[in-house]
């Protein structure tokens, strides 16, 4: 009997397994245990699903649902599950899984008008097929074979898709007689479920998940309702220009509607920012102060230098106060809990140096304002000041600009506080969704290889450390904001495609991030690339891909 020898990264053990033994049942013989069931394994740094034979010898490190790609299959799952469960009891329904929103997802049903009972229905025919166990089957046919499969259940936003990826077989889930396509694994059966709920929320559904470093509880909900108005004001203007899915968005592709997808997207950045100076016009009696925050790779530079130029037309002379020069001494940083500097704790700001130099500017006095030499971690003086006049406003941009703690000394009418994101507003299909911070991650690689030179191994070993960040920092001070503004573009993936894959594939096999570089190649694979020469260079995008006529 031939046999591969196995090694568990998770508890240190090896053993040699007869060829087919599937993940399963190596992580029960090796006794793995992690914090709650395990939900997949990282095999040779690639990601796959417990019913997963091995065949070679490997390297396996087994995770949960408290690992990022844990908490993807999880609620992947769910969203199976509810598809079944809402076709169930509403056949001539169209379930679509619109956005992130409130710690949970917002699903609404077309052609049906959502009362709680209704919603209480789902729910419970959700428990129903959770309790019931039933497996998730992965499947693999050939690709007519699915896309007929699919028709017969109307889910003809995915048929498009399938055939543009040329594929000769497509792999598919199927949950008793319904089926689905994902870029992602799924959990082995729905009683891996447990932990979720089904509310009414607004017109639709939020659907609830648990917190990944409690996965016994649920998120609790936050209200954002002014985050909620974005994301709906947006997805109306997709339905007016035909566009729901990545599917319209690749027909743009090939029906030569992409330059006036990218000259609409555009306009409609260009009358929002205006829009947002004509309300700062109307308040330009008392407002003195505009503080700009979002995200990393939200794209707030290039926002407010284009905000900037809509306040010139308004009669208005802005200038700009750069957080990053109030920076506190090296050793006067806060440490987070490794004992590691926390530049991104609100103590790492000189706050009372800053409020008292606002105070002064804005009763018209003169301050000379601070630079801080990132290399030595010193504070200096070089001799520059700034004064304000009855014209001028200033522009302030940073991740704490709608934390009240950074402008405490500053009189609540005299400022106007701007929410900046990248609030990804089309879907791949009806059941999956673009995440923002996948939108903000493909940014932040093609922006960081382009103009820093880190690796996309160097970013995404980073970006965990940057989502705490904005968890603390940024998120929990987002309804603080007079408006939001999504920067987010339908034409963006489509064009970030070719230069954002030949980084991803410099990420190697034996480095733990291949399994991300992977996910995302996989999600790149199913967009058709659009030409940058139509993008103008004032656009938001400039910022990462290059060719900006501003200066950074």
């Amino acid at each position: 009997m031939k046999t591969v020898h196995i090694k568990c990264i998770n508890n240190g053990k090896s053993s040699c397994y007869k060829i087919g033994t599937s993940l399963a049942e190596i992580a029960k013989d090796l006794g793995v245990k992690l914090e709650t069931p395990i939900l997949g394994a990282y095999v040779n740094n690639k990601l796959r699903e417990l019913s997963y034979e091995i065949y070679h010898p490997k390297t396996i490190k087994f995770i949960d649902i408290t690992s990022p790609d844990g908490m993807r299959m999880y609620i992947r799952s769910l969203s199976l599950v509810l598809y079944k469960a809402a076709n169930e009891l509403y056949p001539k329904a169209k379930l679509r899984i619109e956005h992130s929103v409130s710690k949970g997802t917002y699903c609404s049903v077309e052609g049906e008008s959502l009362n709680i009972e209704d919603v209480m229905k789902i729910q419970s025919r959700m428990r129903e097929i959770i309790d019931s166990d039933t497996p998730f089957l992965h499947r693999q046919d050939e690709s007519e074979e699915v896309i007929k499969r699919l028709e017969e259940q109307g889910q003809f936003d995915k048929t498009e898709l399938i055939r543009h990826r040329g594929e000769l077989y497509t792999s598919y889930y199927q949950l008793e007689k319904h089926i689905g396509i994902y870029y992602g694994y799924l959990v082995p059966s729905t009683g891996y479920l447990k932990v979720f709920d089904l509310i009414k929320y607004y017109n639709g559904m939020l659907l609830q998940i648990p917190k990944r470093k409690q996965p016994n509880e649920l998120e609790e909900i936050v209200v954002q309702n002014k985050m909620f108005d974005i994301f709906q004001e947006f997805a109306e203007w997709n339905r007016v220009l035909n566009v729901r899915n990545l599917a319209d968005i690749n027909d743009s592709c090939t029906n030569c509607k992409a330059e006036t997808l990218i000259k609409i997207s555009e306009a409609l950045h260009e009358k929002k920012i205006g829009h947002i100076a004509d309300m700062i016009d109307e308040r330009k009696k008392t407002v003195k102060l505009i503080l700009i925050s979002g995200p990393s790779s939200s794209g707030k530079t290039t926002f407010g230098k284009r905000l900037a130029i809509q306040l010139m037309v308004a009669g208005m002379k802005p200038l700009n106060l750069s957080l990053d020069n109030y920076f506190v001494d090296r050793e006067k940083t806060p440490l987070d809990e490794n004992g590691e500097y926390d530049f991104e704790a609100l103590n790492a700001l000189d706050v009372e140096l800053f409020n008292q130099q606002l105070l002064d500017l804005l009763a018209g006095k003169e301050v000379e304002t601070p630079k801080f030499n990132f290399e030595t971690g010193k504070r200096f003086y070089d001799g520059e000041k700034l004064k304000m006049d009855d014209e001028n406003i200033l522009i302030v941009e940073g991740i704490h600009g709608l934390n009240p703690q950074l402008t405490h000394l500053i009189p609540d009418q005299s400022k106007f506080k701007i929410y900046v994101s990248a609030l990804t507003s089309v879907n791949i299909d009806d059941q999956n969704l673009i995440h923002t911070t996948d939108n903000r991650l493909i940014r932040r690689i093609v922006r960081d290889y382009k103009y820093r030179k880190y690796s996309a191994l160097d970013t995404i070993s980073r970006w965990a450390s940057v989502r705490r960040g904005e968890e603390s920092h940024i998120f929990p001070y987002q309804e603080e904001a007079d408006v939001m503004f999504n920067t987010a573009l339908l034409y963006e993936l489509s064009v970030l495609k070719q230069q954002a894959e030949p980084i991803l594939l410099e990420v190697q096999p034996n480095q733990p991030e291949y399994a991300e570089a992977k996910r995302l190649l996989n999600f790149f694979s199913y967009f058709k690339h659009i030409q940058p020469t139509e993008i103008p260079p004032t656009s938001i995008i400039r910022e990462f891909l290059g060719g900006s006529s501003f200066s950074y």
